[in-house]
């Protein structure tokens, strides 16, 4: 069975003063409306992030009792794990409208709890912890230096994908720095070193914010208001849980799940038509781009194909502690048509990448409206 995505919407972004209980909800009711659908209408859930039962409290929320529902942690790649969990029981006959959403408070409760923590039940981290690092940022830090090293760049190479996503998110009115006027190489060198060789202009912001989409049958979906946008294929890799384990910084868990992505779409990089991409870091995006396979190794900051996080992304856009579901958001837009300024002409396939951990776990979305 084909399954589409039939509505997505963010909630309120920013700094709210919100609960996150009342952003998720809103992130629903308004994806729903997208649909044309009520939220009597949903019999799957699939959420993360709040609370001890996340999934069971949302489905209280909303008056619910479904009968699919997931709530896996694994930080922003989970989304896109997700929507192959969606549909997957929608084929399979668990449910028939399925809600994935997520959202948080945290720049309003000026707390960064979701962003992760030490853990002491992973082993490897005691060798770790003594050296303080910053939880995910010095992890990504290492991996950036390790970057520039191998490939001979230096941090300007890096401070171009943040002007670059500024450039997006100033053709965003709903991004965070919409009205911070453009960026340079030079601004980005200036800020403030947080973790060698990041500074503060290299990492993603901290925001309230969230989205929903919902996914049903195609043949349902043909009956709906808006295109439908389906799903075409999708794959996911995890891979480490500890700074000291992985063999190789530069080979991530997104050349497995983009390889698996792929193949079962049946699309290959060259056909993609817009891409959204984690970008918790700014070395994220490059890299990234390579394991994904759009450009060789240690070219992604030199990226100039098709056009990467038009929302302005994590570091312009909105970054409220995971991603993932604003990407897949922005991705049914932009092949809907619906983006305005920033619309890419004539998108019909879009890859969506999310990112968890310390670049611990990965899945690929591909979608398309041919």
């Amino acid at each position: 069975m084909s399954v589409a995505i039939v509505g997505a919407a963010e909630c309120d972004l920013g700094q709210t003063g919100l609960s996150t209980q009342h952003l998720l909800a809103q992130a629903v009711v308004r994806a729903l409306d997208d649909a044309g659908l009520r939220v009597c209408d949903v019999d799957g859930i699939a959420t993360t992030g709040h609370g001890r039962f996340p999934a069971t409290q949302l489905a209280d929320q909303l008056g619910l009792c479904p009968s699919w529902t997931d709530s896996t942690a694994a930080g922003g790649a989970v989304f896109e794990m997700y929507v192959a969990r969606a549909a997957q029981a929608i084929a399979a006959g668990q449910c028939t409208v399925a809600v994935i959403a997520f959202a948080s408070n945290q720049r309003s409760a000026r707390s960064r709890r979701i962003g992760g923590a030490y853990d002491p039940a992973v082993p490897e981290a005691q060798f770790e912890q003594p050296y303080l690092p910053l939880w995910p940022l010095s992890y990504y830090a290492m991996t950036a230096q390790r970057y520039l090293h191998t490939y001979r760049l230096d941090r300007a190479d890096l401070a171009r994908v943040a002007v670059a996503a500024r450039q997006h998110a100033l053709r965003n009115p709903a991004a965070f720095r919409h009205g911070s006027g453009p960026l340079t190489v030079e601004d980005v060198l200036a800020a403030p070193m947080i973790s060698s060789p990041l500074g503060a202009l290299d990492c993603c912001l901290v925001t309230d914010g969230g989205g929903a989409i919902v996914l049903t049958s195609l043949d349902r979906a043909r009956h709906l208001a808006k295109t439908p946008v389906r799903v075409l294929g999708y794959g996911e890799s995890v891979t480490h849980a500890a700074m000291a384990t992985p063999d190789d910084l530069l080979s991530t868990g997104a050349a497995a799940s983009g390889a698996r992505a792929f193949a079962r779409a049946a699309v290959r990089p060259e056909e993609i038509d817009v891409i959204q991409l984690y970008d918790s870091f700014t070395v994220s995006v490059p890299l990234g781009l390579e394991q994904l396979g759009f450009c060789p190794p240690g070219t992604g900051v030199h990226w100039a194909g098709v056009p990467v996080n038009t929302t302005g992304g994590g570091l312009s856009y909105c970054h409220p502690g995971q991603l993932g579901v604003l990407l897949l958001v922005e991705a049914v837009r932009q092949l809907r048509g619906e983006c305005g300024a920033r619309q890419v002409d004539g998108a019909a396939t879009a890859l969506v990448h999310g990112t968890g951990g310390i670049a611990s776990s990965h899945a690929t979305v591909i979608l398309g409206v041919r």
